[in-house]
C-alpha cells in the first residue's frame, strides 16, 4: 500500500497519512485525523483499531464481529468532512450496501483526548 493515495480522501498516500495510525506508528494528532483514520479502518476491516480508538468506558458497546461484517458487506467510496472543531467532527460516509443502493452515513461525532491520545466517544445520526 506505499503509494495507494489514502482511503480518506486526502491527497497523501495510505502509508503517509492514516497508515501510520492504524499501524499504531503514531498517534493521530486531532479529532479529525482520527476521524480519518477511523473512516479508513472502515474501509480496510481494520476491527481491532476501531476498538483501540473508542473511548476506553465506551468499547463494551462495540463487538468485533459485528464491526467486521459492517465494514465488509458495505462497498466503501468516500468520506467528506462538513465540520471540525478540536472535539466533533461532522462527516458522510458515502458507501454501496450489501444490495449495491447507495447509502450515507451521517453524523456528528464527538471525541475525546485521554492520556496523550484522541478517542472516537459517541456519534449522533443526522
Amino acid at each position: 500500500m506505499d503509494k495507494i493515495k489514502c482511503f480518506c480522501g486526502s491527497l497523501t498516500d495510505y502509508q503517509n497519512c492514516c497508515g501510520r495510525y492504524i499501524e499504531r506508528r503514531q498517534n493521530a494528532p486531532s479529532a479529525e485525523a482520527l476521524m480519518r483514520s477511523r473512516y479508513t479502518a472502515y474501509v480496510l476491516c481494520k476491527s481491532a483499531y476501531l476498538i483501540e480508538t473508542t473511548h476506553p468506558k465506551k468499547r463494551y458497546l462495540h463487538n468485533r464481529k459485528d464491526i467486521e461484517a459492517w465494514a465488509l458487506e458495505n462497498k466503501w467510496l468516500k468520506l467528506e468532512i462538513l465540520e471540525t472543531s478540536e472535539t466533533n467532527v461532522v462527516f458522510k460516509a458515502y458507501f454501496l450496501d450489501g444490495n449495491l443502493q447507495s447509502q450515507d452515513h451521517y453524523e456528528s461525532s464527538k471525541f475525546e483526548f485521554l492520556q496523550g491520545s484522541w478517542y472516537y466517544v459517541e456519534g449522533k445520526f443526522l
